[in-house]
């Protein structure tokens, strides 16, 4: 039986990480493209072939490709800090939708099998919940703008060229290989790095904003088993936990696990959704209704690993385009 080559893009990433061991696990012939802008190449597990290069490198996409004939492409590699993007939007559309097509262009050209996409449920936008994959898409910020263009440009290549994809929609993933450096996403990995180092918490606003945090094996197992279910494709899925919390809570179950009562430091309330979580009813149909990880079981495993790894710097993103507007602390 021939074994089936995948490139995963954003490999050394936190999600891309996870999927990758996930598709060696499954026999895959695995080759990891990331430029470790916000990966590390230690997560990506053994037995991938790691090339460090960018999506945007068109030149270098083609050479993979014809170099490897890819069976399959998951591409996971996006800059995903939805409420920066409003601030580097050449930034976001150039690595989140220009880099998206070229790979699009050469799974066409090379006759890929399936590409699956990790898209976002800022594609949403603003009070429609619970998401559902039938609701119209209205997102309000350029990085949900990059991602529902690139759902878009598959359905267009799909009509055109015949190439199958699955579109991902997950919302709040945390779990081991986080970057809790990253002091503008992830606001799991952000209340532990603060934890860690005895800072206060940081909440936009009153902290009653409610998210469906999800951890990554919820997430990236269906990711990985999804270019070999026929059934699955040329769909979009919301994918991730049901069940929403506010913030505040999550500040909580956060310091539980790590034996402390934090101090939380509210700051001005920022442009974003106040409440986001998805039906998850139609992933269930399709990839099963195995009982995912609840917030307080995903929180200790993670806490477990961040201890383990220790407390990041926060680095400043250095490419900002507008500064006017924006969120204070950043």
């Amino acid at each position: 039986m021939k074994q089936m080559k995948s490139l995963i893009t954003g490999g050394a990433g936190f999600i891309g990480s996870h999927v990758a061991r996930h598709c060696l696990e499954a026999g895959h012939e695995v080759l990891v493209l990331d430029d470790l802008s916000g990966g590390f190449e230690d997560h990506i597990p053994e037995g991938a072939t790691f090339i460090k290069g960018s999506i945007t490198d068109h030149k270098l996409l083609a050479d993979l490709f014809n170099q490897y004939k890819f069976d399959y492409v998951y591409h996971l590699a996006a800059y995903a800090a939805e409420g920066l993007s409003h601030f580097i939007r050449r930034f976001n559309y150039t690595n989140n939708l220009i880099g998206s097509v070229n790979l699009i262009n050469e799974a066409v050209k090379h006759k890929v099998k399936c590409f699956a996409f990790t898209s976002s449920i800022a594609v949403y936008g603003p009070g429609q919940v619970p998401m559902r994959e039938d609701m119209t898409p209205l997102p309000e910020d350029p990085y949900g703008v990059a991602k529902y263009a690139v759902e878009l440009d598959l359905k267009a290549a799909h009509e055109m060229f015949g190439l199958n994809y699955v579109v991902f929609r997950p919302h709040n993933v945390y779990g081991e290989n986080q970057n809790i450096g990253d002091k503008y996403r992830n606001v799991i990995g952000i209340f532990m790095n603060q934890i860690m180092q005895d800072k206060p918490l940081t909440i936009f606003g009153d902290g009653t904003q409610t998210r469906a945090f999800s951890y990554i094996d919820d997430v990236a197992i269906p990711i990985a088993r999804s270019v070999s279910m026929p059934e699955a494709y040329n769909q979009v899925f919301n994918i991730g936990a049901d069940t929403p919390y506010t913030v505040k809570e999550l500040a909580e179950v956060v310091g539980k696990h790590f034996g402390a009562s934090p101090k939380i430091n509210y700051l001005a309330a920022r442009k974003e959704v106040q409440h986001a979580y998805s039906d998850h009813s139609k992933a269930h149909e399709v990839f099963g209704t195995e009982d995912s990880v609840s917030l307080d079981a995903g929180i200790q495993k993670m806490a477990s690993w961040a201890e383990k790894v220790g407390a990041r710097k926060s680095q400043e993103f250095e490419q900002v385009e507008v500064r006017e507007n924006m969120p204070e602390g950043w």
